[in-house]
Formats: structure tokens, sequence, C-alpha cells
């Protein structure tokens, strides 16, 4: 997985459990695409602070999701919606118009949408 996407994952699932000085200055240096030293700058802290607590965010971040292990439940269900999905729409050809399959194959579809809706 590519590197800011897994930061902002983690970083969207355990944020919260930061400190808000810690969320201010991950949020600045990941979401915000600063550099360490105008992060540095904002803040009024040294380049080596900023990089010593983005670091132990990391660390912080990728502790929770090595306890809990909801990034990875959440890219799983994703996956798995996206199958159901697939599996349904390439059934529409298949199945007669208007019977009772097709409407389960369209009850399928829709509530696999829902579900990537809400993730």
């Amino acid at each position: 997985m590519d590197k800011i996407l897994e930061q902002s994952l983690l970083y969207d699932f355990y944020g919260e459990l930061l400190t808000s000085h810690q969320k201010d200055i991950y949020e600045d240096f990941v979401l915000n695409d600063l550099s360490l030293g105008e992060v540095a700058q904002v803040h009024e802290i040294s380049r080596q602070a900023v990089h010593d607590i983005i670091r132990r965010c990391n660390r912080q971040l990728a502790g929770y999701e090595e306890k809990l292990h909801l990034v990875e439940r959440f890219l799983d269900t994703k996956k798995k919606a996206e199958e159901i999905l697939c599996c349904a729409q390439s059934m529409e050809g298949l199945v007669p118009e208007n019977s009772e399959l097709t409407r389960t194959v369209e009850k399928i579809e829709e509530i696999s949408r829902q579900i990537l809706e809400n993730l």
C-alpha cells in the first residue's frame, strides 16, 4: 500500500488517540503536505522536533493497528463488497428478465453499493 495512503488511513482510524499537538503537526506534515521546515516554522519548534513527533505518531498509529486491525478489516470488507458487486453485475445478462432471480441480483447490487458508500 502507498505510504501516504497508509498514513492517511491509520490517521483516519486512530488519529483521535493522538494528543492535539501531535494531531496538528501530523496533519500539517502528512495531510497538508508541508515540509518539516514549514511545520517547524508554523508551530515554532525545531525541524528535529517535528521529525521526532512524526516518527512517534507513525509508531503509535501502527501500534494501534497491530493490536486492533481496524484498517485491515476495513480494507478487507471493502474488497469483499467490491467482489460481491462485481459478481452481481456479471450475472445481469445471465438471468431471465423480470424474474425473482433478477430482483435478487439487483438487491445484491444495491446492498453492496450501499456498503461501499458507507465505508
